[in-house]
């Protein structure tokens, strides 16, 4: 049976999120499998996957803000900014929790962080963290990133407990390493959880023991939300037969006023297209033609 839809899963700290991606293939059967951001090793919580012709959507989702639990231990650097790396440097903290707190509050809002040397991101066509591996770490230029709010939950000395809501891009680590300078102690990430994804919560995700158990019963699928459910922040096109045919075969249909993206359906109801209005707002363009249901 092919699988359509999302999956969201509470990882576990240990294994890689293409770790788990194998693993969900492997007991699904569904060969097309992707997801909407990964998570490191280090980290715990909600992974959402996107199967079958839901892969097609992944990059509509990976926008979404996030929201993180997160443990920072401060009084040491890392090299790679969270406790998987090396102790680069040790001073010991006199920061108090009015301290933490106020530093906290000077990444509130729109600033510019710059990404760890050991991350995913290309330099060259090579992933920066195989590049700090070999010796020759790149410097990453800072990019402008959204902190919506941050919460100190609780300090207990070198340790501090924190909410974050954030833009997509954002480096929990680097937050850590950034307030460890600020208070000028060094620091370093010790334990993430995510716990939101957009409109997804890791209250509604399953574990990887239950996935196993409910696919191995054959009513894996139940797990499944649909395709679109991460998209309902857009407007939703009900087309008719002519219409969707036309969009389907990659053409445009005519409307009046419009502006932004779009979820377009056929009369039975399915998701067949991503749409964008073009710069005089006369039609709704294709952008992502899916396959009928």
């Amino acid at each position: 049976m092919t699988l359509h839809g999302l999956l969201l899963v509470d990882k576990p700290r240990g294994p890689s999120s293409h770790a788990v991606v194998a693993h969900v293939r492997r007991i699904s059967g569904e060969t097309r499998i992707g997801h909407a951001g990964t998570l490191d090793p280090l980290a715990s919580g909600l992974l959402v996957l996107c199967l079958g012709r839901a892969t097609r959507l992944s990059e509509y989702l990976l926008g979404h803000d996030k929201r993180y639990l997160a443990q920072i231990q401060l009084g040491q650097n890392t090299t790679t900014y969270d406790a998987e790396g090396p102790v680069t440097l040790e001073r010991p903290v006199i920061a108090t929790h009015e301290d933490v707190a106020a530093a906290l509050k000077t990444f509130v809002g729109t600033i510019r962080q710059a990404p760890p040397a050991y991350s995913a991101i290309k330099v060259g066509g090579q992933p920066a963290y195989k590049l700090a591996r070999s010796g020759r770490p790149a410097d990453l230029a800072a990019r402008p990133i959204t902190i919506h709010s941050i919460e100190l939950m609780e300090y207990v000395l070198p340790r501090a407990t924190i909410t974050v809501h954030c833009s997509a891009g954002t480096y929990i680590r680097s937050l850590a390493h950034d307030l460890g300078q600020v208070l000028e102690c060094g620091g370093h990430l010790a334990a993430l959880q995510r716990t939101a994804a957009g409109p997804f919560h890791l209250n509604t995700a399953f574990t990887l023991d239950y996935i196993e158990h409910e696919f191995a019963a054959g009513t894996g699928a139940q797990l499944l939300q649909p395709p679109d459910a991460g998209l309902h922040v857009w407007p939703k096109l009900e087309l008719d037969n002519a219409s969707a045919d036309r969009v389907m075969h990659g053409q445009p249909v005519a409307a009046a006023g419009i502006q932004g993206v779009a979820r377009a359906y056929n009369p039975e109801g399915s998701l067949i297209a991503i749409m964008e209005a073009n710069a005089a707002g006369t039609h709704w363009v294709p952008r992502k033609v899916l396959a009928s249901q």
